[in-house]
C-alpha cells in the first residue's frame, strides 16, 4: 500500500509535469498559429500563382471542348454525308421523272429570271450597303490604332509574364506532341485505306464475276423461257390439231353413218325390187367389202392418231415438267446470285463509305494538322512578342521601381483612376475584338455573295487610305518627338532657371530620357505596325487577284449554264415535236386496227350466217332424205314424182352454187384481211421499232441530262460543304478570338491584380516586420522558457528511467512469487489428492491459498500495466523532446532570417526616408502636371468610348441588316431546292406515263395476238365448211345417183358396170391416200389455202323435159350419172 500511495504521489508530480508542458505546448502552438498566418499570407502568392496555373488548365479544358466539338461536327458532318448520299440516291431516282414535265420550265424559267433580276438587284444593294460598311471598319480601324496607342501606353504596367511564356511553351510542346501523334494517326489512316481499297478491289473483282454468272443465268432463263413459249406454241398447235382430229373423226362417224343408213336403204330397195341380178349380188358384196375395208382403215387410223396423240401428251408432259424443273432451278440460281450480289454490294457499299469516311477524317485531321501548325507558328510569333514586351517590361520594371517608391504616395489618388482606365481599356478590347469579329463576318459574307470585285477594289482603296494614315501617324509621332524636344528643351531652359533645385533637374531630365527612350520604341511599334500592314496589304492584293480570277471562273461557268439551257430548251422542243409525230402515228394505227376489227366482226357475222345456212341446208337434206325413204317405199308413185325431184335437185344445185360463190367470197374477203393484217403487223412492228429507238434514244438522252444534273448537284453539294466549312472555321476562328480576348483581359486582370497585390504586399511587408521583430523579442523569451523546460524534462526523464529500474526489479521479484504460489498450488493439490481424510481443512486452505494466487495476478496484472504506462510516458517524452529540439532549431533559423530582414528593411526605411526627402520637392509640380495630362487624356478617352458606342451600334444595325439579307437569299435558295423538288417529282411523273403508254403498247399487242388467233378460228370454220359444202355436193351426187338407178334397164347398166370395174378399183388406194394426206396435213399444220382441193365432177345434163317415164335414157346420160356412194366419194376426192 505504501508502495502504491508513493506511485500515486509520482503520478500527480508526473501530471502537474505534463499539465505544464500542455501550456508550454499550447504558447508555443499560439506561436505556430501565428507563423501559420504569415505562411498563410506568403502562400497567398502561391495560391494566385495556382489560381494562374488553373486558368491555364481551364483553356487547356476549353481547347479540349473544342477538340470534342471538331469531333462532334466531324460525327455530325458524317451523318450529314450519309443523309446527303440518300439524297443523292433518291435525287437520282427523281431526276428520271424531270425529263418528261420540263414543258411547264418555260414559265418557271422566265419567273427564275425575274427573281434572278431581283436578287442582283439585293446584291446590288448588299454590295452598296457592304461599301458603306467598309468605309465604317476604316473609321473602326483608325480609332482601333488610336486605342492601340493608348493601350501600348497603359500596358506598360502589366507584369509576370514569364510564368505566362513558360506556360505558353508547354503548350506549344504539347502542340507539337499532338502534332506528332496526327501524324501518326494519318499514317496509319493512309494504311488503313490502302488494305480498304485491296479488299474493295477484290470485292469489285467477286462483283464482275458474279455480275458474269448472273449474265449468264439470265440468258439460260431467257432461252428456258423460249424454250417454254415454243412448247406451249406447240402444245396449243397439237390441242387445235386435236381439236381437228376430233371434228373429222366425228365426220368420219357422221359419214359411217350416213353411209349405214344409205346401205340399209339400199338392202331395202334391192329387197323390194324384183330386177335384182347375181351381178348387183356381187357388186352390194364387193361393195360391203370395200366398206369393211374403209371402216377398219378408219379405224386403225383412229387408232394410230390415238397412239401419237397420247405419245405427244407424254412427251409434252416430260417437256414441260423438265422446262419447269429447269425454271426453277434458274430462279434458285438466280435468287442465290441476287443475294450475293446484295450482300457484295452492300458490302462495297460499307466499304466505300468506310474510305470516304477515313478519306474525310484524313483531310480533317490534316486540317487539324494544319491548323495547329498555323496555331503553332501563331503562338511563337506572340511568344517572340511576349519576349519582347517582356524584356521591355523588365526595363521598365526597373525604371518604374525607383518612380513607384517615390509615387507610392501618389498611388493610392491615382489607383481608383487607374481601375476605371483599365476597366475602360477592357471593354475597348472588347469592342475592338467586336469589331474585328463583325469584320470578319463581314468579309467572309463577302465572299459568300457572287459580286465581290467592287468590294476588294473598295478594300484596295481603304489600304491604301490605311497605309497613308500610317504614314499620317508616323508624322505625327515625329512631331510629337519634335514637341518632345521642345520640351526637353522648356525643361532644360527651367532647369537653368532653377538653380536651386539641380538634383530635380537631373532627375527630370533622367525621366525625359525615359520618355524619349519610350518614344523611339513607340516609334520602333509603329514601324513594325506599318510593315504588318503592308504585308497586309499584299495579302489583300493577292486575295484580290484570286477573287477576281474565282469571278471570271463563276462568269464562265455561267455562260456555260446558258448555253447548256437552250441546248435543253431545243432538246426539249424537238422531243415535244417528236411525241407529237409519234402521238399522230398512234392515233392513225390504233384507227387503222379499229377498222380491221369492224371488217373482222362484219366477217364473223358474214360466217355465221353461212353456218346458219349450213345448218337449213342440212335440215333440208335430212327432209329430202326423209322423201326419199317414202319414195322408195311409194314406189308406184315414182314415176310421178320425178319431176318434182328434179327441180328440187336444180334448186339445191342452185343453192349450193350460191354458196360456193359467197364462200369463195368469203375466202377473199378473209385473204385481203390476212393481207391487211400482215400490212399492219409490219408497220405496227416498224413503228414498234422506231418508237423503241425514239425511247431509247430518249433514254440516253435523259440520262446524259440526269447525269448532267448529278453533277451539277454534286458541284452544289461540294459548294455546300464548302460554305458549311467555311462557316466552321469562321465559328471556329471566332471561338479562338474570344478565347484570346478572355486571355487577355484574364492577363490585364492579373495584372492589375497582381499590382494591387505588390501593393498589399508591401503594405503586409511592413506589418510584418513590425510583428516579427515583436516575434523575435517573444521568441528570445520562448526559447529561454524551452531551454529551462528542456532541462526540467531531462531531470524528469532521470527519475522516470530508475523508477522504471526498480518496477522492473518489483516486476521479477513479483513474477517470482507468482512461481513460488504456482508451486505450492501444485504441491496443495497433490496433496489434496493423495490425503482424503483432511477434506474440510484442505478445501479451506486450498480456497485460502486460491484467493492468495488471485490476489497475486491482480498485482502481476496492475505492475505491467504500470510498466505499458511508463513505457509509454518515456516514449512521449522523448517523441516531445525531440519536437522541442526542432522547433527550438526552427525558431533560431527564424530568429536569424528576422534579424536579417529587420536589418534589411532598416536599411530600406532610411535609403527611402532619403529619397522621399530628396523627390518630393520636385515631385510636387510634376504632379500637378501629370494630374492635368491624365484628365486630359480621360476626357479624350470617354470621348472616343462615346464615338465607338456610336460606330458600334450602327455596325450592330448593320450586321442586322445583313443577317436580314443572308435569310431572304437563304429562303431563296431553299425555294429554288424546292422547284428542284417539283421538277423531279413531274420528271417521276413522266416516267410513269411513258410505263403506262408502254403497258398500252403491249395490250395493244396482246390484242393483235388474240385477233390472229380467231382469225385462226375463223379459217378453220371456213376449211369445215367447204368439207361440209363438198359432203353436201357428194350427198346431192349420190341422191340423184339413186334417182336415176330404177329408170335403167339392165344390160346397159351391167355394160357399164362391168365396163367400169377396173375405173371404180383403181380410185380406191387414191382416196385412202387422200385421207392420209389429209390427217398428216392437220398434224403438221399446214394452212387448207396451200393445197385446193379438186374439183367435184358436175354432172352432166340430165333428162330433157321432153322424156317421159316411159322413155329409155341414152348411154350418155347411163355415164353421166353418177357412181354408187362410195365411189362417188373417191372420185369428188
Amino acid at each position: 500500500m505504501e508502495e502504491k500511495a508513493v506511485l500515486t504521489d509520482q503520478l500527480q508530480a508526473e501530471a502537474e509535469l505534463f499539465a505544464e508542458a500542455e501550456e508550454m505546448r499550447a504558447r508555443l502552438v499560439s506561436r505556430k498559429q501565428e507563423l501559420e498566418e504569415i505562411l498563410g499570407e506568403l502562400e497567398g502568392r502561391l495560391e494566385e500563382e495556382e489560381e494562374r496555373g488553373v486558368q491555364m488548365t481551364n483553356e487547356k479544358k476549353k481547347m479540349q471542348q473544342h477538340v470534342t466539338d471538331l469531333e462532334e461536327q466531324l460525327e455530325e458532318e458524317e451523318s450529314a454525308r450519309q443523309r446527303l448520299q440518300l439524297e443523292k440516291v433518291t435525287m437520282e431516282t427523281k431526276v428520271k421523272s424531270l425529263e418528261t414535265e420540263m414543258l411547264s420550265t418555260g414559265e418557271q424559267r422566265d419567273r427564275l429570271s425575274k427573281e434572278k433580276k431581283q436578287l442582283e438587284e439585293r446584291l446590288n444593294e448588299v454590295t452598296d450597303s457592304l461599301t458603306e460598311e467598309e468605309e465604317k471598319t476604316k473609321s473602326l480601324n483608325k480609332l482601333k490604332n488610336k486605342q492601340e496607342a493608348v493601350i501600348a501606353d497603359l500596358e506598360d504596367r502589366l507584369k509576370r509574364e514569364e510564368q505566362g511564356r513558360l506556360e505558353q511553351e508547354k503548350w506549344r510542346r504539347r502542340m507539337e506532341g499532338e502534332a506528332v501523334e496526327a501524324q501518326e494517326q494519318l499514317s496509319d489512316l493512309g494504311l488503313l485505306s490502302a488494305e480498304l481499297r485491296g479488299t474493295l478491289a477484290q470485292r469489285e473483282k467477286d462483283i464482275t464475276t458474279l455480275q458474269g454468272r448472273l449474265e449468264e443465268e439470265g440468258a439460260r432463263r431467257t432461252e428456258a423461257q423460249r424454250a417454254l413459249r415454243e412448247a406451249m406454241s406447240q402444245v396449243s398447235e397439237l390441242k387445235e390439231e386435236v381439236e381437228n382430229e376430233r371434228g373429222m373423226r366425228e365426220r368420219a362417224e357422221k359419214q359411217r353413218r350416213d353411209l349405214g343408213e344409205e346401205l340399209e336403204a339400199l338392202r331395202t330397195e334391192l329387197e323390194d325390187t324384183l330386177d335384182t341380178t347375181a351381178a348387183q349380188q356381187e357388186l352390194r358384196s364387193r361393195r360391203e367389202a370395200e366398206l369393211g375395208e374403209l371402216q377398219r382403215c378408219v379405224e386403225g387410223e383412229t387408232r394410230r392418231h390415238e397412239a401419237q396423240l397420247s405419245e405427244l401428251r407424254v412427251k409434252h408432259c416430260s417437256a414441260i415438267d423438265n422446262l419447269q424443273e429447269q425454271l426453277d432451278n434458274s430462279k434458285r440460281a438466280r435468287q442465290a446470285l441476287e443475294k450475293a450480289k446484295t450482300l457484295l454490294e452492300d458490302e462495297r457499299v460499307s466499304l466505300a463509305s468506310e474510305l470516304k469516311s477515313l478519306q474525310g477524317g484524313r483531310m480533317e485531321s490534316e486540317r487539324g494538322r494544319k491548323r495547329a501548325e498555323g496555331q503553332l507558328q501563331e503562338l511563337t510569333a506572340r511568344l517572340a512578342q511576349a519576349d519582347r514586351e517582356r524584356e521591355e517590361r523588365e526595363e521598365r520594371l526597373h525604371k518604374l521601381q525607383s518612380e513607384m517608391e517615390t509615387l507610392s504616395s501618389s498611388l493610392s489618388s491615382s489607383d481608383s483612376k487607374s481601375l476605371r482606365l483599365n476597366k475602360e481599356v477592357s471593354s475597348l478590347e472588347s469592342q475592338l475584338h467586336d469589331a474585328q469579329e463583325l469584320l470578319q463576318d463581314e468579309t467572309r459574307q463577302k465572299l459568300a455573295l457572287g459580286s465581290r470585285v467592287r468590294a476588294l477594289e473598295e478594300e484596295r482603296n481603304g489600304l491604301m487610305e490605311r497605309v497613308e494614315e500610317e504614314e499620317e501617324r508616323a508624322k505625327d509621332l515625329s512631331r510629337q518627338i519634335q514637341t518632345h524636344t521642345q520640351q526637353l528643351a522648356e525643361l532644360r531652359r527651367q532647369s537653368e532657371e532653377v538653380n536651386g533645385a539641380v538634383e530635380a533637374g537631373e532627375e527630370t531630365r533622367r525621366k525625359l530620357q525615359r520618355d524619349l527612350d519610350q518614344a523611339v520604341q513607340r516609334e520602333r511599334q509603329k514601324e513594325e505596325e506599318k510593315e504588318r500592314v503592308e504585308r497586309q496589304r499584299e495579302r489583300l492584293r493577292e486575295e484580290i487577284e484570286d477573287m477576281t480570277l474565282a469571278l471570271q471562273r463563276e462568269r464562265q461557268n455561267c455562260t456555260t449554264l446558258e448555253k447548256r439551257q437552250k441546248k435543253f430548251d431545243q432538246c426539249l422542243s424537238e422531243e415535244k415535236a417528236v411525241s407529237a409525230r409519234l402521238a399522230e402515228e398512234r392515233d392513225r394505227a390504233e384507227a387503222d386496227s379499229r377498222d380491221k376489227e369492224t371488217r373482222s366482226l362484219s366477217l364473223a357475222r358474214a360466217l355465221q350466217e353461212a353456218q346458219d345456212q349450213r345448218d337449213e341446208l342440212e335440215r333440208s337434206n335430212k327432209q329430202l332424205r326423209i322423201d326419199m325413204e317414202q319414195l322408195v317405199n311409194q314406189q308406184d308413185d315414182v314415176g310421178k314424182n320425178v319431176h318434182e325431184l328434179e327441180r328440187s335437185r336444180r334448186a339445191l344445185e342452185t343453192e349450193a352454187e350460191s354458196l360456193r360463190t359467197q364462200t369463195q367470197e368469203l375466202e377473199e374477203e378473209l385473204g385481203e384481211a390476212e393481207n391487211s393484217r400482215l400490212r399492219l403487223e409490219v408497220t405496227l412492228q416498224a413503228l414498234r421499232a422506231q418508237f423503241e429507238r425514239e425511247i431509247s434514244t430518249k433514254e440516253e438522252k435523259g440520262e446524259e441530262k440526269r447525269r448532267s444534273l448529278n453533277k451539277q448537284v454534286r458541284e452544289l453539294e461540294t459548294q455546300l460543304e464548302e460554305e458549311r466549312s467555311q462557316r466552321s472555321q469562321a465559328m471556329s476562328v471566332k471561338k479562338q478570338l474570344e478565347a484570346e480576348l478572355q486571355e487577355a483581359e484574364a492577363q490585364v486582370e492579373t495584372a492589375n491584380r497582381g499590382r494591387e497585390e505588390g501593393l498589399r504586399q508591401l503594405r503586409r511587408l511592413q506589418v510584418q516586420m513590425k510583428e516579427v521583430l515583436r516575434e523575435l523579442d517573444e521568441s528570445k523569451l520562448a526559447r529561454d522558457e524551452v531551454v529551462v523546460q528542456s532541462k526540467d524534462t531531462e531531470k524528469r526523464l532521470q527519475t522516470l528511467e530508475a523508477e522504471l529500474l526498480q518496477l522492473t526489479e518489483d516486476l521479477s521479484v513479483s513474477e517470482k512469487m507468482r512461481r513460488q504460489a504456482q508451486q505450492e498450488r501444485d504441491d496443495m493439490a497433490d496433496e489434496i489428492v493423495n490425503s482424503s481424510t483432511g477434506k474440510s481443512a484442505l478445501c479451506d486452505e486450498k480456497r485460502r491459498l486460491e484467493a492468495r494466487v488471485t490476489q497475486l495476478e491482480e498485482e502481476l496484472e496492475e505492475e505491467q500495466s504500470n510498466a505499458e504506462l511508463v513505457a509509454e510516458r518515456h516514449r512521449k517524452t522523448t517523441l516531445q523532446v525531440e519536437t522541442l529540439t526542432v522547433q527550438l532549431q526552427g525558431e533560431r533559423t527564424l530568429g536569424q532570417k528576422a534579424e536579417g530582414a529587420r536589418e534589411a528593411l532598416e536599411r530600406h526605411n532610411k535609403e527611402l526616408k532619403l529619397k522621399l526627402g530628396e523627390m518630393e520637392g520636385a515631385v510636387r509640380g510634376k504632379h500637378r502636371l501629370s494630374v492635368a495630362a491624365l484628365e486630359a487624356k480621360m476626357d479624350g478617352m470617354e470621348e472616343q468610348l462615346e464615338q465607338e458606342r456610336q460606330e458600334r451600334a450602327i455596325a450592330n444595325k448593320l450586321v442586322r441588316k445583313t443577317e436580314k439579307k443572308l435569310k431572304e437569299v437563304m429562303m431563296q435558295a431553299e425555294d429554288e431546292r424546292r422547284h428542284a423538288d417539283q421538277y423531279r417529282e413531274q420528271l417521276d411523273k413522266s416516267m410513269g406515263r411513258l410505263r403506262q403508254l408502254k403497258r398500252q403498247l403491249e395490250e395493244v399487242e396482246e390484242d393483235n395476238s388474240r385477233s390472229n388467233a380467231q382469225r385462226r378460228k375463223l379459217q378453220r370454220e371456213m376449211e369445215e365448211l367447204t368439207d361440209s359444202s363438198q359432203s353436201m355436193t357428194r350427198e346431192i351426187t349420190a341422191l340423184r345417183s339413186h334417182l336415176s338407178l330404177p329408170h335403167t334397164p339392165l344390160h346397159p347398166l351391167s355394160i357399164t358396170t362391168s365396163e367400169r370395174k377396173p375405173e371404180k378399183r383403181a380410185p380406191m388406194p387414191l382416196g385412202m391416200r387422200s385421207g392420209r394426206r389429209a390427217l398428216v396435213d392437220d398434224l403438221s399444220c399446214e394452212n387448207s389455202d396451200s393445197e385446193e382441193p379438186p374439183p367435184s365432177p358436175t354432172p352432166s345434163s340430165g333428162t330433157g323435159p321432153g322424156t317421159g317415164p316411159g322413155t329409155p335414157t341414152p348411154p350418155s346420160e347411163n355415164n353421166s350419172l353418177g357412181p354408187p356412194p362410195p365411189y362417188s366419194l373417191n372420185d369428188t376426192e
